[in-house]
């Protein structure tokens, strides 16, 4: 076959295959537009999740009669008024998007500047209409409805209202943090999703758009090395989730998806949390464009720097300095039981009155050992462990991992063994024993619930909710039993008895973390040792709880007869032995 040309309308739609592969994408590009037009005020309505339309409307300067036309035209762009394109400083130049959405929807595009009258342009799928006049404020409007509706082999490909309408609310996230100067409005089927006003400061922003319990749980994020400033919020090391899905990494503010920035992040964090956790950030970079290509990819999302090695360094720096500046700071509350096992002394342990010299100005010789004693004892510790005895003594052969003799730390169980030292992590233990324990009852189809004395409300965005709601049929076969409470909450009525009084919250939404990872295609009971092991790690003894002597080798008896009890759900040892050589060789004895 000869060379030939390809005409324009298979040119606009092989753009738009580039450029608009589901309602996300489109908004994307819309909302940039936006921003590039000095919009001060964003307000987006999207109709079953932008598989049923997409709506953007600003108060920018917006475009004259003669610009409509030249908008829906392929590289025709206000973008660049040079040729210098490694300087573009906009979040869109090349003139495409708005063609591409033209060529394989029903695309209406209105716009008045301040001083002139409306204008509204039509485009049905790649077919212009005529330029007509319209009322409206000064600004733009532009209206996408059917996307790919004459295109079925790609309208098929789109997934549910609910999937998509997860990915647009994600640009909307990312674009809307960026720019905390905007106001922003998001409109879903009618209901207001949520309302930004202009001036929040970053802080704020972010924290109402990823947690709002960031905002009392994170360090700001400040360092300028040469031109390269880094700047943003990043979770304490104890508030963490269960998915890397709530990072937001921005350049000059571009959001982007870095595997460099990510790799930074993790590196930062990795002398502070577990492996398979992940903090909490919104990091933004400011470097000059003479270092960093932002074209790298069709739809921006990804960039190249020319020091790569630098810019992780950067990020490493800029969160470590901040993580050191947080001091002594935490997120998690310690546990109200382990104050309970504290108690006052008695009243007849209370501070005796000074020995009185006497006569003759000395203190007798009789007494004197014994009113020091008084003394002594009046400063005695004002509070005791009440730790109950073992019903019985046992003897360290019997076990392998032998009798429990004290706890370190509140964290680690001191045992010992005939033939060594043993030393048993609590949580990590107690949360293999807890999975096994779900899998036995949910191998006997008997997994036992406990209903909440008062159902507990979980907040969570919209995409977390409906996953969530998917699966409450099959999370009630685990024994938590959910409702829909709203559209970005869920009620929990009963949970796991396994589990006994666990962080009912935290549990919620690191599941809805791993659903997410799991995807909609995924059957709950094919992954279930995924979202059984969360529910296990909730439900688990935690660090930093005072265990009786009994507790401590009950604890000990149930992992010699566990399996797969020497390593947590996450791959950790859950124990370690110092064998008797082992310590004579720190004591050089052998």
């Amino acid at each position: 076959m000869s060379i030939r040309r390809l005409p324009e309308s298979l040119v606009n739609r092989i753009a738009a295959g580039e450029v608009v592969e589901r309602p996300a994408s489109a908004l994307k590009e819309l909302i940039e537009n936006a921003l590039d037009a000095g919009a001060q005020a964003v307000s987006i309505a999207l109709r079953q999740g932008g598989l049923g339309g997409v709506c953007v409307s600003d108060d920018g300067h917006g475009m004259s009669r003669d610009d409509l036309p030249l908008a829906l035209e392929r590289h025709a762009t206000s973008k660049l008024p040079d040729e210098a394109i490694e300087a573009v400083r906009t979040l869109g130049f090349r003139g495409e998007a708005l063609p591409s959405i033209g060529s394989v929807s029903q695309l209406t595009i209105s716009s008045r500047q301040a001083t002139a009258d409306g204008w509204r342009l039509i485009c049905d799928n790649g077919v212009l209409g005529s330029v007509t006049p319209c009322a409206m404020a000064p600004g733009t409007r532009v209206e996408m409805d059917g996307l790919f509706e004459r295109v079925p082999a790609r309208r098929k490909f789109l997934r549910s209202a609910r999937s998509e309408y997860a990915a647009c609310l994600d640009i909307v996230r990312r674009l809307a943090m960026a720019r905390n100067d905007v106001a922003f409005v998001l409109e879903h089927d009618g209901r207001r999703v949520f309302s930004l006003p202009d001036g929040q400061t970053r802080e704020d922003r972010v924290a109402q758009l990823i947690d709002r319990e960031l905002a009392d749980n994170h360090v700001v994020v400040s360092l300028e090395r040469e031109d390269v400033t880094i700047s943003g919020v990043a979770s304490l090391p104890t508030y963490h989730r269960g998915s890397a899905d709530h990072q937001y990494l921005f350049v000059n503010g571009r959001p982007v998806r870095d595997r460099l920035l990510v790799g930074a992040v993790r590196g930062a964090y990795a002398d502070f949390i577990a492996r398979d956790r992940n903090p909490v950030l919104a990091l933004f970079l400011t470097v000059p464009m003479t270092d960093v290509d932002v074209n790298v990819h069709p739809a921006k999302t990804e960039v190249r720097f020319r020091d790569p090695a630098f810019m992780r360094g950067m990020i490493v720096s800029g969160l470590r300095r901040a993580l050191d500046d947080a001091g002594m700071r935490v997120a998690n509350r310690p546990e109200a039981s382990a104050a309970e096992l504290w108690q006052r002394e008695d009243a007849a342990m209370a501070p005796q009155a000074w020995p009185q010299p006497s006569p003759g100005g000395a203190y007798g010789g009789a007494s004197l050992l014994g009113d020091r004693q008084a003394r002594f004892t009046g400063f005695a510790p004002s509070g005791r462990a009440e730790v109950p005895a073992p019903e019985r003594e046992v003897e360290r052969g019997e076990f392998p991992l032998g009798v429990a003799r004290g706890q370190v730390a509140r964290t680690y169980i001191v045992a010992e063994a005939e033939d060594g030292l043993v030393l048993v992590d609590q949580h990590a233990a107690h949360e293999r024993l807890v999975l096994e324990r779900m899998r036995r009852a949910l191998a006997d189809g008997a997994v036992a619930r406990q209903a909440l004395l008062l159902p507990e409300v979980v907040e969570l965005d919209e995409p977390a909710c409906d996953r969530i709601e998917a699966r409450a049929s099959e999370l009630a076969e685990l024994g938590l039993e959910v409702e829909r409470f709203g559209p970005a909450a869920i009620l929990v009525r009963a949970a796991p008895a396994l589990l006994g009084a666990s962080n009912v919250t935290g549990l919620v939404r690191d599941l809805a973390d791993d659903l997410a990872a799991l995807g909609d295609a995924s059957s709950l009971k094919a992954r279930l040792d995924l979202v059984a092991a969360t529910m296990a790690c909730h439900g688990s003894v935690r660090a930093g709880r005072v265990l009786s002597v009994t507790e401590m080798n009950a604890l000990l008896r149930e992992m010699e007869v566990t399996p797969h009890s020497g390593q947590c759900n996450h791959g950790r040892p859950t124990w370690i032995k110092l064998a008797h050589g082992d310590i004579e060789k720190l004591f050089g004895r052998h």
